[in-house]
């Protein structure tokens, strides 16, 4: 059955931001369902290794769980599913193709994490595809854990890495439509994402994780969301778990939420106990607009069980185990729309 389309209105700080119509539509990815097909994500042991990631990401899984049958590390396996949606032109909320700020600028932010606890970040990086990448020679080519702008794309070069025009045609002519109106309230499609968050799980139960996205489209020039924030965006330990975000970014960093989650999990929840309180924590905040936003949270544990969540319905989570690569819709808060 096809899932009817919501549309949001929202505003941060006064301006609003916009996630384009032109964005890759999640919903339109996911295959057909019949009505006997309403599978929602719980917690579920899963043998090892496994990956899992945001929304419907077939390639990106496939490309992960090859990496591993590679014989490759968990961090190879996140960092080579990441850069699959990178280069696909087609997905415009990362890498290369992405929708530009309002002044037509693609700035993408990434950030990497191993079991060791060792990270890497990268925010406002222009010229190159695979943020992804440049945000794990942070975490192993340097003493630091942030690059940013000029600073991080100097960096890129010196790595090695290409400068590219990431701008596409096609991106252009929608940019060029927004700003005809440059409307700043933005429309915001809880079917559409702007984050592709990427967990490994190796055969030994070490955990690594990768998030990369271009960020809100049209958004106002040096804006930073949650996903190259360690700790709301994605987080790592290694002795618990690991969960990533996506949807709203400013309403993740109010939380920390990915942090939350493993603490969660610390604590004694599954992973998909920890998901469903640190949505709670964000809807549950004094004067939340919640019902105009979106949020989901994906968290795998050491034992490689997984749960996943999010406010409104249509949030999915992929997952690759056992040779197979499922997509399946996430339970959701707001089971009825007013």
């Amino acid at each position: 059955m096809k899932r009817r389309n919501f549309i949001k209105n929202a505003s941060l700080s006064g301006v609003g931001l916009a996630i384009g119509t032109s964005l890759t539509s999640c919903a339109d990815k996911a295959p057909e369902k019949n009505e006997n097909e309403k599978v929602i994500a719980t917690s579920v042991k899963a043998s090892l290794p496994l990956v899992i990631a945001t929304w419907n990401f077939p390639n990106a899984t496939t490309k992960a769980w090859e990496t591993f049958q590679e014989g490759k590390s968990a961090l190879d396996a996140v960092e080579q599913g990441c850069k699959v949606e990178e280069a696909d032109l087609n997905n415009t909320t990362v890498g290369n193709g992405a929708s530009p700020d309002r002044d037509g600028n693609v700035t993408l932010d990434s950030c990497i994490m191993n079991s060791k606890g060792d990270c890497g970040s990268v925010v406002y990086l222009q010229n190159i595809t695979h943020a992804i990448s440049v945000a794990r020679k942070v975490m192993e080519d340097t003493p630091h854990v942030m690059l940013a702008g000029k600073g991080a794309e100097q960096f890129a070069y010196e790595s090695g890495f290409k400068k590219e025009d990431l701008l596409t045609e096609s991106s252009k002519k929608a940019w060029e439509a927004w700003k005809v109106k440059s409307e700043y309230k933005p429309i915001i499609n809880i079917e559409n994402h702007d984050t592709i968050g990427m967990l490994a799980v190796d055969k030994n139960g070490d955990i690594c994780g990768a998030c990369t996205t271009s960020g809100l489209a049209y958004k106002m020039a040096g804006r930073v969301g949650d996903s190259p924030i360690i700790g709301a965006g994605l987080f790592v330990d290694n002795e618990i778990g690991a969960a990533v975000a996506t949807g709203l970014g400013e309403e993740v960093m109010k939380t920390v939420g990915s942090f939350l989650v493993v603490e969660l999990m610390r604590q004694g929840k599954s992973p998909q106990e920890a998901c469903e309180e640190a949505i709670k924590r964000i809807v549950s905040k004094p004067n939340s607009n919640y019902k105009n936003f979106q949020v989901g949270y994906i968290a795998v544990n050491k034992k490689g069980e997984t749960g996943s969540y999010s406010i409104h319905k249509n949030f999915s989570m992929s997952k690759f185990q056992d040779g197979k690569n499922t997509n399946t819709q996430s339970d959701y808060f707001i089971k009825e729309e007013k």
